[in-house]
């Protein structure tokens, strides 16, 4: 019986043993069994340790570390602006419209219901607020065009508490930034990234929202090449992380500290943020701010030209391979591209030799040149290559060549509200076989029912108005609206409704798909790829 303790010792000490060097061949990748405890005792230790790295690796890290580094140089942008003198107005009345103090005051003789009492101008003050970042150690600043545009004062605060005041060096609308300048020395700041972030980089938005202070979220890049509607540069950067009110002209990180992108608008159906947030890429950064630096405004190259995306439709009335390029849909008169012989129907397919991806790729590398630089244009004329010398002019104000919007718009910080999208036309959509038939007027321009379209003849102006418009018919679809004039079909000039019916009908007697109407309309000249039946 004295032995039976031991022999529990001896066979505990056993168990240990295997369970040690279980431990040991698992983390190894290969399992043995030992027979005994003190050769494997160093092990167990071993295992210990490489199971502690182990979990240090699967733990997450986090960004405390860049976090400390760049906080100290983002900073809240408040504004005041100056408001002009106003009239108080109907919305200000102690009684809501359609009430009956409204009906009380039309019996008395206002016919709008409105008191008839004396109104003078009030003038105020409101004000604004944003996000920024410190570019320099002598206080240059950069934040967002919107968060600075008509502010009378500028005030910086960072997250320390310290207040300065700025001022505005210049500023850009047409890609939202702004260049702002602190009195002082010996400022925290952060540098733009050299190079552009990668699909899948994480990134951390650091900023104001809410009026809070700093505030840090992070996300990764989600996307390259937005266009969101903002303008004719538009290039921004999908970052898919939680940027709120506040946040415009705040600064995007990557995980060495370096700035990828201002960030400017969010998508947003509520009014907050679910999420989706773009940043100006910090290579356009570079260039504006240097130039708002220099000289407080931005030069940009022009040639001159109104073009519009080449879609599928088009690239195949044209007889192109692909739907690459811009079309030149109308140049501006006493332009560049006018006097380098540029012409309407022109695709441009590429700048310097590069191959151009579409139109806002166009706009954007021409509006990144200096004006007088010269510049080769490889076209496509009538199935023909050709290459053009185009030296460049210099944007002309509110002048630019603007490609058409093919992305949900996104909206600026400051107003946020994203609008359900509409069926201008509601309900109207019929069975076309129902559709009210507009006599010979009409176009046919299918093998089946009718484009909807009645023409007349331009009369003094060249070409042919579209007199009316079958709302339920293929051409309303296309975006035809009465007043459009149609100067071009087929690449060649109409002067009356016979003249376009004529060329609807030879394009598909020989056995095309579609065809190219070049039209005038309030928003300018454009192409429409009209689609052709088969016979």
């Amino acid at each position: 019986m004295t032995d039976t303790p031991n022999k529990s010792r001896g066979l505990s000490a056993r168990r240990l043993a295997l369970l040690t060097s279980t431990i040991v061949g698992l983390t190894a990748g290969a399992y043995f069994v030992a027979p005994s405890i003190a050769p494997y005792a160093p092990q167990a230790a071993l295992a210990q340790n490489l199971s502690r790295e182990a979990q240090s690796v699967a733990r997450p890290t986090g960004f405390a570390d860049i976090v400390e580094k760049v906080k100290p140089a983002v900073v809240s942008v408040r504004v005041k602006m100056d408001s002009s003198p106003q009239v108080s107005s109907n919305d200000e009345l102690p009684f809501p419209k359609g009430s009956q103090m409204e009906q009380f005051f039309k019996r008395f003789g206002m016919p709008d219901g409105v008191p008839n009492t004396p109104r003078s101008p009030r003038r105020g003050f409101t004000t604004g607020q944003g996000s920024g970042f410190l570019i320099s150690a002598d206080g240059y600043a950069i934040t967002n065009n919107h968060v600075v545009e008509k502010a009378s004062t500028v005030e910086v605060t960072f997250d320390d508490g310290r207040s300065y005041s700025a001022k505005v060096i210049g500023t850009d609308p047409r890609t939202d930034l702004a260049l702002i300048k602190l009195d002082g020395s010996d400022f925290p700041h952060v540098k733009l990234a050299d190079v552009a972030p990668r699909v899948g980089d994480w990134v951390l938005a650091i900023g104001n929202p809410f009026g809070l202070g700093g505030t840090v979220t992070a996300g990764i890049v989600s996307a390259r090449g937005r266009d969101i509607g903002a303008g004719p540069y538009d290039d921004f950067i999908q970052i898919d992380a939680p940027v709120n009110k506040g946040n415009s002209g705040g600064p995007t990180f990557n995980t060495d500290g370096s700035v990828i992108g201002v960030n400017t608008a969010i998508f947003s159906p509520s009014g907050g943020s679910v999420g989706i947030a773009f940043a100006i890429p910090a290579e356009t950064v570079k260039s504006v701010v240097a130039q708002l630096k220099d000289k407080g405004s931005v030069s940009r190259g022009w040639i001159g030209v109104q073009i519009q995306p080449v879609t599928s439709d088009i690239a195949d009335s044209l007889g192109l391979k692909g739907k690459q390029g811009a079309l030149v849909a109308e140049p501006q008169k006493d332009s560049p591209a006018v006097k380098a012989g540029i012409e309407a129907g022109d695709v441009i397919v590429s700048l310097d030799g590069q191959p151009l991806k579409d139109a806002r790729e166009l706009s954007r590398k021409i509006g990144s040149m200096a004006p007088g630089a010269t510049v080769k244009l490889g076209l496509v004329r009538k199935g023909a290559e050709k290459i053009v010398n185009v030296t460049l002019g210099e944007l002309p104000a509110q002048r630019e060549a603007r490609a058409e919007r093919t992305e949900p718009r996104a909206e600026r910080d400051q107003d946020l509200q994203r609008r359900p999208d509409r069926n201008d036309r509601g309900d109207r959509r019929q069975d076309r076989s129902d559709r009210t038939e507009q006599g010979d007027r009409d176009v046919q321009g299918t093998s089946g029912p009718q484009l909807g379209l009645s023409l007349a003849p331009g009369g003094n102006e060249s070409g042919v108005v579209v007199a009316e418009v079958d709302p339920n018919g293929p051409a309303a679809d296309i975006g035809f609206k009465a007043g459009d004039v149609i100067l071009e079909v087929g690449g060649k000039a109409v002067a009356s409704p016979a003249d376009v019916r004529k060329a609807l009908g030879d394009a598909r007697a020989e056995g095309k798909r579609s065809i190219l109407m070049r039209v005038k309309s309030e928003q300018g000249t454009r192409f429409v790829a009209i689609p052709l039946g088969r016979a």
